[in-house]
């Protein structure tokens, strides 16, 4: 595990210390979402340069959740979920269960890939899980057999220097470890399930330990290039990613 950072917390259990801080008069508003209250900041004055927003104009919801995609490079057979980009891979999971793959996805096509960016809460290293990324693998006909589609993460925290986790796409026998793209989802904000705790959501998790990192704004997700494809919806089909452990980008503001 890295070195603390200041104002790290898991997203899901430190919302009375966010509450209290904005009870102090920093001029944060308070929203509900996903089952708790999340932190509102403005996502303006981060170290990227973005341009301060105007106080009147009203501050965007904190949340969990990717902000923007950076870049997006299908491959071939990818198409499927372009109607609905980017969109479509921002914000919550639409996890189905066990049993059902969601199609609130976007299909990277073999070896395609994906760059997301955090604006408001980046990943932290804390305990454990730090962050999760949701595709949509299931059992067929109720099991065991998983029908998934792999890929590779990584992370960095400017973009620009990048840091991969090791991810066995081949390893069927021993459950594809370290990959995206291998267990069912559940959380869905129509059933109250947290995207945000590793117990419950489903998905992927990712430790920034495995890889040395201390903070991520950036997450990486490439076609391991072994799935199933053809059509228009082969390999990685990503719905979303969520932070775990975070920290509010509002500490970055000069």
């Amino acid at each position: 595990m890295s070195r603390r950072l200041g104002h790290r917390f898991p997203w899901g259990t430190a919302l009375a210390v966010l509450l209290g801080t904005a009870a102090c008069g920093d001029g944060s508003t308070l929203v509900d979402d996903d089952a708790g209250t999340d932190p509102v900041q403005d996502d303006a004055g981060t170290p990227d340069g973005s341009t301060p927003l105007d106080p009147d104009a009203g501050l965007k919801p904190a949340d969990p959740y990717a902000d923007e995609v950076v870049s997006f490079t299908p491959g071939d057979s990818a198409g499927f979920g372009q109607d609905r980009f980017p969109e479509v891979v921002l914000g919550p999971p639409s996890g189905l269960g066990a049993d059902t793959g969601s199609l609130d996805v976007l299909s990277l096509g073999r070896g395609g890939s994906i760059v997301l960016r955090f604006t408001d809460i980046a990943v932290v290293d804390g305990p454990g899980v730090d962050l999760l990324v949701f595709e949509n693998p299931f059992f067929v006909a109720g099991g065991p057999t998983l029908y998934s589609e792999r890929g590779i993460v990584s992370v960095s925290d400017d973009g620009v220097t990048w840091f991969e986790f090791p991810c066995a796409f081949a390893d069927a026998a021993g459950g594809y470890p370290g990959c995206a793209g291998v267990n069912p989802v559940y959380a869905n904000p129509a059933n109250g399930i947290s995207a945000t705790d590793p117990a419950v959501a489903g998905g992927d998790g990712f430790d920034l330990a495995t890889v040395g990192l201390s903070r991520a704004r950036y997450v990486r997700i490439v076609d391991a290039g072994n799935n199933r494809y053809g059509g228009t919806s082969g390999g990685f089909d990503l719905d979303a990613v969520a932070v775990v452990n975070g920290v509010s980008l509002a500490s970055d503001a000069p």
